[in-house]
């Protein structure tokens, strides 16, 4: 069986994630083919489309969410994502069993006893009136019939797991400060969330799979699962083997990917990129060691926009007051400075920030 090493597993991911060569897909297309973005931090995904797509607007993403093409949601990992208003309807209803575990999971005293049915049915008929509402007006309409739990966690349970919900501008617009303001998916999008099939084979896990692969194979089981969070899918994979192609990596795990995807030589030069907080690159598998180093993988976690250089995460960027801040993980060379300096010229310009210094601290 073929083994790939960690370079080579690197490009294959810097080729899929758009980030080995700028890609000339639309906004919508991009998204969906990266299966979303996480997007806590509401202006990050902008960097991350920067840094994939060529000559890439802001305006082009604030067109896609006030067109309701792509939409903030709480999906992978219960956590805030950018995805197309399809993925969203369509995954959905597999990922409601994650999202209240989770939820429960964290609060599982605060909410002992609470009957999620029951409580899922009431913020649905409070929304019912298709007004928008932040989390905090949604439990005040709930008034006093679960005194229990703090509100806040029962309004995360309302809008992270119980009533899937979209995030409506101007939350996520291009330097637009906003606050959440909540209306259910089905109303925001106009189409009902597609229902679970009944298949025992999983189908819609089938195709979170083949999505998977396209945007970040070769990859384990593990590092899909950490990826969606949900368990693993085995019915999925195992109706999928057939149409897939195995490897493994150096340490001897199975990593499953589609036949025809691209996977680069180990060679392959690979420009510097400036990624955002929490992006996919990274924080799509389980080992991300084709990435990151062990010393630095609680970057990956901590929300600290990162520099690949040479495919690897190399440094952490910042912008504060006028200054844009590069502190490198290990010294660069004289030609690995210049392109990183190179690079983070065209992202201040992008930026229009008012940022009028670069400073590169390249000490380690």
């Amino acid at each position: 069986m073929t083994v790939l090493d960690t370079r080579a597993l690197n490009r294959a991911t810097l080729a899929r994630q758009h980030l080995l060569k700028r890609s000339d897909t639309s906004v919508p297309e991009a998204v969906a083919h990266l299966c979303g973005m996480q997007a806590q931090e509401p202006q990050e995904p902008f960097t991350g489309l920067w840094s994939r797509l060529s000559g890439f607007r802001p305006e082009q993403l604030d067109d896609a969410l006030t067109g309701r093409l792509v939409v903030r949601t709480h999906l992978m990992r219960r956590t805030v994502h950018l995805v197309t208003a399809d993925d969203a309807l369509t995954w959905r209803a597999r990922h409601d069993a994650m999202l209240r575990q989770r939820v429960l999971g964290t609060y599982r005293r605060e909410l002992a006893g609470i009957d999620m049915d029951e409580v899922a049915a009431a913020g649905r008929a409070v929304m019912a009136d298709q007004r928008p509402r932040t989390m905090a007006e949604l439990v005040e309409a709930l008034g006093d019939r679960w005194p229990g739990p703090p509100r806040r966690v029962l309004g995360e349970l309302l809008v992270a797991a119980l009533v899937p919900m979209a995030q409506l501008p101007p939350r996520g617009l291009w330097h637009r400060t906003a606050g959440v303001r909540n209306l259910p998916l089905s109303t925001w999008l106009g189409r009902d969330i597609d229902p679970l099939p009944a298949d025992d084979g999983d189908p819609v896990g089938r195709r979170l799979l083949h999505r998977y692969l396209t945007a970040y194979g070769p990859a384990a089981s593990a590092d899909l699962r950490a990826w969606c969070g949900l368990a693993g899918l085995p019915a999925a994979i195992k109706a999928a083997r057939e149409e897939l192609v195995v490897f493994r990596d150096e340490r001897g795990r199975e990593l499953l990917d589609l036949p025809d995807a691209p996977r680069p030589h180990p060679d392959t030069p690979a420009p510097v990129r400036f990624l955002p907080a929490f992006d996919n690159a990274i924080l799509g598998y389980h080992d991300r060691s084709r990435v990151i180093d062990a010393p630095h993988l609680g970057l990956s976690v901590a929300g600290h926009r990162t520099v690949l250089v040479d495919g690897r995460v190399t440094a952490t960027w910042t912008v504060r007051d006028d200054q844009l801040r590069i502190s490198a993980l290990r010294p660069l060379t004289a030609q690995e400075q210049e392109a990183v300096h190179a690079e983070a010229q065209a992202l201040t310009t992008f930026l229009d920030n008012g940022i009028a210094h670069i400073r590169l601290d390249n000490e380690n």
